[in-house]
């Protein structure tokens, strides 16, 4: 399990562009990394669009978005584009990324058990540790609630 203050997990994936973008791409910025499960899902896209919404902001705060699911990059191309989202989109079909932060878990989806993604949010800092995890977050409150937290 991930705690506050530790070395956040180092990964390469590919964006919504088919780049390879890694974690340590950003050191010397703080990141804010959420993970969702599902594009154009009624609340995975609230939660895009809410942090697309408050990208200028995030960014004049130091801080660079970049969301994770385990969509294609296809997906990710056709979800940023659709909804004009301005960050980093990051597929992970393999959920190396996912397992790695440790929200791969099981969860009741209409009645049934099974696995997937706990909506989670990590704030990275300049030096790549982790500085805060917020998981379970609310689709319509999750960007605001990072962006006054930073």
């Amino acid at each position: 399990m991930l705690e506050v203050g530790q070395k956040a997990p180092e990964f390469t994936l590919k964006d919504q562009n088919g780049n390879d973008v890694s974690l340590s791409d950003f050191r010397n910025k703080k990141v804010v990394l959420y993970f969702y499960s599902r594009d154009n899902s009624p609340g995975c896209t609230r939660q895009a669009c809410a942090y697309a919404g408050l990208y200028t902001e995030f960014r004049s705060k130091g801080a660079e978005v970049i969301g994770i699911s385990k969509d294609s990059v296809e997906a990710h191309a056709r979800f940023a584009q659709k909804h004009a989202l301005p960050f980093i989109l990051l597929s992970d079909p393999d959920l190396s990324v996912i397992k790695a932060y440790g929200i791969w878990k099981e969860r009741k989806q209409n009645g049934k058990l099974g696995m997937g993604v706990e909506r989670s949010t990590f704030v990275i800092d300049e030096q790549g540790n982790i500085e805060r995890i917020m998981s379970k977050v609310k689709p319509d409150t999750d960007a605001v609630d990072t962006l006054t937290r930073l």
